[in-house]
């Protein structure tokens, strides 16, 4: 009989989580625990067994646009497939936004909330998309829009219900670019009957959505992005009649492909504007805090897929006489692979225990700062280790990674995404450096570290414990040192330090989880993974006053041996 290679195979994704279940023994008290496990517990059967065999049936699928009916009459219908309907549902009924704002178990319903989004994302095709955006439309909502408002739409975009259910869009990226949105040429014109805007959206995600936030720049007022409003645009008008919105085309993507994703003309869509007339890239500060959050819960969830499917294999998989299991090269491969997980885990999930604490107002100013710094560090960190990670998960499969009837490429595809989504690695470093500056939030940043270390009393934590304090006390001279030198020099290795403070942060997160780990699980594991961790190091070139002679090098452009320093 011919050899016939098992697949790997995926149980319930929260039993088979020993870092989820043990985090989430440490951080939530017993009696919150006891309510919130059962759904992580059906979640958790749903993402190894209904979803993930739904996803790996409806791999192809993808929407499709119809622009025009069989009269000529343009309709702009993105027909959708019946896998993402399912996705939606799901997440709907079980509360992957209203968690979050039912509040039932107070400065815990961000971490009931987040553990609920990770065990859904990687078997949802990332849907999660979508309930990110309307997540931060909600939070943005809730801040800032008038009650009617608030009473009109926060009731969708928070319903259980799925025939009731709306989700929401982010509608930022023009022609003239995504991260400076200050170049916006959207226009705002004031109408008999409201706002109406104009101007072309280049890259919509989630294009379905009922609602969407966008920014648009009011007649009248001054270029760049304090020029600009935020504005509520519906899809569908409260009379019933469609808003003036058309479907250019549907982007090919690289990933993501389930996910509608669009170029629009805003063709005087009316428009309701959200705060006040100006000041529209602070106003949507709020939305960006919380889709950043879901982009590093996400990405940690695909390093979580990968580990899990690598380590499966590896007890199904001969070669060369015995399992990967037992080959000491691979197993040095996977460990790695888990070290990082755990690292992105404990990073990414420190951010819902400090947004739920804020917003029930419980978290000290000094806490606000860590966040503040946190959101974009543990983003940009999270989105390059889930590139890393996939690659690294499609290699142990061997050339069966490279094949898409096994469902593995999507890993890689997907991955790529979460650099760029929400801010590139250095758009997040640069806006890392705004708080460091503007709202003093380093010297929190860098004691949150020291005060996590210093729980840790096992002689097998010594050392990691004490390298988290170098990489700290590394970032800290660098960062003084840079500084005085010039703004030039900061920006120029303001990517370096972001990766220092952020691997500094999750060594220091790992060691204080793997010292209570110790005392009440008995297991050394965690301390294993910091131990790694500690022993990878990290990269600080000295800063340097000038910054054009990497051009010759980044540019290609002439330099001569007489140049040379």
């Amino acid at each position: 009989m011919d050899f016939l290679q098992d697949p790997p195979r995926l149980g319930n994704q929260y039993l088979e989580d020993r870092v989820l279940q043990s985090y989430l023994a440490r951080v939530i008290p017993d009696y919150v625990r006891s309510h919130i496990v059962p759904s992580l517990e059906r979640m958790g059967e749903l993402a190894g067994g209904p979803l993930l065999e739904l996803c790996h049936e409806a791999r192809q699928e993808e929407p499709q646009l119809v622009q025009w009916d069989p009269w000529g009459r343009r309709i702009d219908e993105i027909k959708l497939p019946e896998a993402w309907k399912e996705f939606a549902r799901v997440a709907v009924k079980h509360g992957l936004v209203a968690t979050a704002y039912e509040q039932r178990h107070g400065r815990y319903s961000r971490v009931h909330q987040f553990a609920l989004v990770y065990l859904f994302d990687r078997s949802s095709h990332t849907y999660t998309c979508p309930l990110a955006m309307t997540d931060g439309a909600a939070k943005t909502l809730s801040l800032s829009a008038l009650e009617d408002t608030q009473e009109r739409i926060l009731p969708r975009l928070l319903s259980r219900d799925p025939s009731r259910a709306w989700t929401a869009g982010q509608w930022m990226t023009e022609k003239t670019g995504g991260s400076d949105v200050g170049l916006s040429e959207t226009t705002a014109r004031r109408a008999n009957d409201g706002w109406r805007l104009h101007g072309t959206k280049w890259f919509t995600s989630a294009v379905t959505s009922e609602v969407a936030l966008t920014l648009a720049r009011p007649d009248g007022n001054p270029p760049g992005g304090k020029g600009l409003a935020l504005f509520l645009v519906q899809k569908i008008l409260n009379d019933g009649s469609p808003n003036r919105i058309l479907v250019r085309r549907l982007k090919e993507k690289l990933g993501t492909r389930m996910l509608p994703t669009a170029e629009l003309d805003l063709d005087g869509a009316l428009a309701e504007p959200i705060g006040e007339l100006k000041n529209g890239v602070k106003n949507i500060t709020p939305l960006l805090n919380i889709t950043r959050t879901w982009n590093s819960i996400c990405a940690t969830a695909s390093l979580r897929r990968g580990i899990a499917l690598s380590r499966d294999y590896a007890r199904r998989r001969f070669a060369f006489g015995y399992t990967l299991a037992k080959q000491p090269l691979h197993l040095e491969t996977l460990a790695e692979m888990e070290t990082e997980f755990e690292a992105a885990f404990h990073l990414a999930f420190r951010i819902p225990e400090l947004l739920g604490a804020d917003e029930i107002g419980a978290l000290e100013e000094d806490k606000r700062k860590v966040l503040r710094m946190l959101q974009p560090v543990a983003k940009l960190l999270t989105g390059r280790q889930a590139v890393a990670g996939a690659s690294e998960c499609l290699e142990t499969f061997g050339g069966a990674g490279y094949l898409e009837e096994t469902g593995l490429p999507v890993l890689l595809r997907d991955a790529q995404v979460f650099s760029i989504w929400e801010g590139t690695t250095n758009v997040l470093a640069l806006d890392m450096i705004r708080a460091i500056v503007k709202e003093q939030a380093l010297i929190p940043f860098l004691s949150e570290i020291r005060s996590l270390v210093s729980q840790a009393s096992h002689s097998a934590l010594g050392n990691a414990a004490w390298v988290a304090m170098d990489w700290a006390k590394r970032a800290e001279e660098w960062f003084s040192a840079a500084s005085s030198l010039g703004s030039a020099s900061v920006e120029r290795g303001a990517r370096q330090l972001a990766f220092a403070l952020g691997r500094a942060m999750q060594l220091a997160l790992l060691v204080r989880h793997a010292q209570w780990s110790i005392e009440n699980e008995d297991d050394g594991r965690t301390a294993l993974a910091a131990k790694r961790l500690a022993a990878a190091g990290i990269r600080l070139d000295p800063p340097k006053k000038s910054h054009h002679e990497i051009s010759h090098l980044a540019m290609d452009e002439p330099l001569s041996v007489a140049e040379l320093s």
